[in-house]
C-alpha cells in the first residue's frame, strides 16, 4: 500500500484511501481525550472547528452548594473618614471616626449620602447606644445603617435609596423608628406611587437630597477624608478643607405627630 503524509497505507480504510485521492491528504483520525470527571472516556475530533477542542474536562466541583460562588466573591474597599459634626440648631456636637465597607457597585454618591446619613443620625453621647453602618448591599435583610438597644433589637432601621412598599410594611412593624434618605432624579416618581399606601406607618420619616447636591458631595469621596459638617437654619454644609457643599434635605413624610 502506499504512504501519504508519512501514514502507512494499511493503515488507511477503504473510505479514508479515497478521500486521500480526491484530497490528496487523509483525514487525521479522532485521538482519545483523559476520562472526563464523570468516569467516561471524552474523545473531540482534533481536525474539527470545535473551540473546545483542547479543553481538558474540569474537575468537579466539590464541598457545599454554591461553595464555587467562594472563589468570585466580591471584596469591599475600606474607606476610613473623621468627621466634626456642629449641629447648631440643635446644640449637638460630636466627633467620630467611621470606617466604610464600600461594596464594589456602591458609588460616590450613595457613599457620601451614607456617611451624612451617619453624622445625622448618630447619638452625640454615650448614653444611647451607638449608631452602626450595616451590609445592606451584602446583606439583603440588613439596612444601610442601624441603631439597637442594649439586648440586640433594632430601634433605628436607616435606609439609603428607594426600598419598596414591601420592604418598609415589614420594616415599620420591627423597629421603633424607620428613616430613609432617597437622593435620586427619580425621588419624586418613587415617592407619589408610595405615599398612598404607607400613610398609615406612625414610625415612618422619609427625606429626599436633591440630585444635584448627591452629585457635589460625592466629588468629596476618597478612600481617607476629613469632614466638617455643620447644620445651621435647616442647611448642611459639608467640608472636607478645600471644597464645601451645601445639602438641603427635603422632608417628604414625617410620623404622624412628628
Amino acid at each position: 500500500f502506499q504512504s501519504v503524509s508519512g501514514i502507512p497505507g494499511c493503515f488507511l480504510s477503504q473510505r479514508e484511501r479515497i478521500k486521500v485521492r480526491e484530497n490528496g491528504h487523509p483525514t487525521p483520525p479522532a485521538l482519545p481525550m483523559p476520562d472526563d470527571h464523570h468516569g467516561k472516556n471524552a474523545s473531540r475530533d482534533i481536525g474539527s472547528d470545535d473551540p473546545q477542542r483542547f479543553v481538558a474536562p474540569l474537575p468537579a466541583r466539590r464541598g457545599r452548594v454554591g461553595a464555587e460562588t467562594d472563589l468570585m466573591a466580591l471584596k469591599a474597599t475600606i474607606y476610613k473618614a473623621r468627621v466634626q459634626f456642629s449641629d447648631l440648631d440643635r446644640n449637638v456636637y460630636a466627633d467620630h471616626a467611621v470606617t466604610i465597607a464600600r461594596h464594589p457597585s456602591e458609588t460616590d454618591e450613595r457613599l457620601l449620602v451614607r456617611l451624612l446619613a451617619f453624622a445625622l443620625n448618630a447619638p452625640a453621647g454615650h448614653d444611647e447606644p451607638p449608631l452602626e453602618l450595616a451590609k445592606d448591599m451584602w446583606e439583603p435583610d440588613e439596612p444601610a445603617l442601624w441603631q439597637k438597644d442594649p439586648t440586640g433589637r433594632v430601634t433605628h432601621w436607616i435606609e439609603v435609596g428607594q426600598p419598596d412598599e414591601k420592604r418598609l410594611l415589614r420594616t415599620s412593624a420591627r423597629v421603633d423608628r424607620l428613616t430613609v434618605y432617597s437622593f435620586t432624579a427619580s425621588t419624586p416618581i418613587w415617592w407619589r406611587e408610595l405615599e398612598p399606601r404607607l400613610t398609615r406607618l406612625r414610625n415612618l420619616t422619609v427625606w429626599q437630597i436633591p440630585a444635584e447636591q448627591s452629585q457635589a458631595l460625592a466629588a468629596l469621596a476618597q478612600r481617607t477624608m476629613a469632614l466638617q459638617i455643620t447644620v445651621q437654619d435647616g442647611s448642611i454644609w459639608v467640608d472636607d478643607g478645600t471644597r464645601s457643599v451645601e445639602v438641603a434635605p427635603q422632608r417628604l413624610w414625617v410620623p404622624t405627630g412628628g
